[in-house]
C-alpha cells in the first residue's frame, strides 16, 4: 500500500527527511524515537498493515518471554506498575531524550503477552512543563499515522490534552500531556485494542 491511509501507516520518505524531522522536532539524533521515525518514514510500499513504530522486533501481542532477547538494555522493574486488566509493567528499557525531556519506556504484559508499551516523562515547574516534548511527539505521530483525534479536558485539579491514532485492526496509540499546579507529565502509549462485546456496553 502506498500513500497515507486513515492514519494507520507511515509515509514513505528518504533518510534525509527523517533526519530533518528529528532535528525540527528536537528529538536527539541518536535517540530511539528518531530511529523509529526513520523507520516509519522510510518503510515504503511493502509496509504491512500492522506496522508499528516500536523497537526492532517488538510487536504488541508478542510473547512476553521473547522481550529480554529482543530489546537491548531491558531490565526488570523493581516495583512493577499494575493497571486494570491484569497489566503488569514488568520491564524498563533504556531512557531517551525528546525535546529536553527524558523518557523511559515500560513494557506491560498480561496473559503471557506484551499488551502495552508506555514512554513516560515527568516534568517540573522549572521547565516548559512538557510543551515542547508534546509538540515534538505530536509532529512525529502525524508523520507516522496521519491526522490525530485530539481531546482536551480542562477543569478540576488537572488538565490534559490527548492525541490518539488507530493503527491497523488491533492497536491504539495515544499521546497525553497532563498538568496540575505541582507537576506535568507526558506519555506516549501503544496498547492492544480491547474490543468489548455489545452485551458489555
Amino acid at each position: 500500500m502506498t500513500g497515507r491511509s486513515s492514519g494507520a501507516h507511515g509515509q514513505p520518505a528518504g533518510h534525509g527527511v527523517a533526519a530533518l524531522a528529528c532535528a525540527k522536532s528536537g528529538i536527539a539524533p541518536r535517540g530511539l524515537l528518531c530511529a523509529l521515525l526513520t523507520a516509519a518514514l522510510c518503510a515504503g510500499a511493502a509496509m504491512p498493515a500492522h506496522a508499528q513504530a516500536l523497537p526492532p522486533g517488538v510487536r504488541i501481542g508478542m510473547a512476553a518471554d521473547q522481550l529480554p532477547g529482543t530489546v537491548p538494555g531491558l531490565t526488570r522493574a523493581a516495583r512493577p506498575a499494575r493497571l486494570s486488566g491484569g497489566l503488569v509493567g514488568a520491564w524498563h528499557g533504556d531512557a531517551l531524550d525528546v525535546a529536553g525531556q527524558r523518557f523511559e519506556p515500560t513494557f506491560f504484559v498480561a496473559g503471557g503477552q506484551l499488551r502495552r508499551v508506555e514512554y513516560a516523562a515527568v516534568t517540573t515547574a522549572a521547565d516548559d512543563r512538557g510543551t515542547a516534548a508534546f509538540a515534538a511527539l505530536l509532529e512525529w505521530g502525524r508523520h507516522a499515522w496521519g491526522g490525530e483525534r485530539l481531546a482536551r479536558d480542562v477543569g478540576g485539579a488537572q488538565t490534559s490534552e490527548i492525541a490518539s491514532w488507530t493503527v491497523g485492526d488491533d492497536l491504539d496509540v495515544y499521546l497525553q500531556r497532563a498538568e496540575s499546579p505541582r507537576q506535568a507529565s507526558v506519555r506516549l502509549v501503544y496498547r492492544l485494542r480491547q474490543l468489548k462485546d455489545a452485551s458489555e456496553l
